[in-house]
């Protein structure tokens, strides 16, 4: 197992383990982060851990053209009164985001540490937000970070009305000219609009 120093380097992607694990420790420094996403690798750690790096074979994504809008759904995206926003408010966003309950997780990986991180990404124009409001009160969204290459590295959402966070998730699809969305690990919520698995170097391709 590879464990990183001060220098902003990571190991080879081939030398990721089974579970994708890649390496373990290092830093959530701008640069360590905008070379790891730009590199297909993304952090993901329980609050006690050291930060892990992986890097999984498959990987679970979206392209835009597969998505899929229930019928119900589409009535709710007229219906809803949904206001959908971009880059409002990242900072409420991601902390909601740690605040959400799921199942299976008994706490968060979305640490201050990481909300820090990921609102320094934002303010050098490397991650987004999508705000749901209704009556003018945040009740869903989600953020992820854009590699300005055409590929969204989506990352976490959150909801307080019913379907919130899948109005801006559709919203933001149909709405943007991304060529693919990285969803990064297997959800049944995702699947069920359209997300699927592709081999770790067919994803790599599109991040060239």
């Amino acid at each position: 197992m590879h464990i990183l120093d001060q220098n902003i380097v990571f190991p080879d992607i081939q030398e990721a383990d089974q579970e994708g694990l890649l390496a373990i420790g290092g830093d959530l420094s701008l640069e360590r982060l905008v070379l790891a996403y730009k590199s297909g690798i993304f952090p993901w750690f329980n609050a006690d851990e050291v930060i892990l790096w992986w890097l999984p074979n498959p990987r679970f994504v979206l392209y835009p053209t597969d998505l899929k809008v229930s019928k119900s759904m589409r009535q709710c995206l007229k219906n809803c009164d949904f206001e959908i926003t971009i880059n409002k408010d990242f900072k409420s966003v991601i902390t909601e985001c740690s605040k959400a309950k799921r199942n299976g997780q008994a706490g968060t990986w979305i640490t201050k540490n990481m909300i820090n991180a990921y609102c320094k990404l934002h303010e050098h124009g490397y991650a987004k937000s999508v705000e749901v409001w209704k009556n003018r009160q945040l009740v869903g969204g989600f953020y992820g970070v854009d590699l300005n290459n055409g590929v969204f590295c989506g990352e976490s959402m959150f909801a307080k009305k019913s379907n919130a966070s899948k109005a801006a998730f559709i919203t933001f699809i149909q709405n943007t000219d991304y060529k693919l969305i990285d969803c990064q690990v297997y959800t049944s919520h995702l699947e069920s609009l359209g997300a699927r698995d592709i081999s770790r170097s067919e994803f790599m391709e599109y991040l060239r």
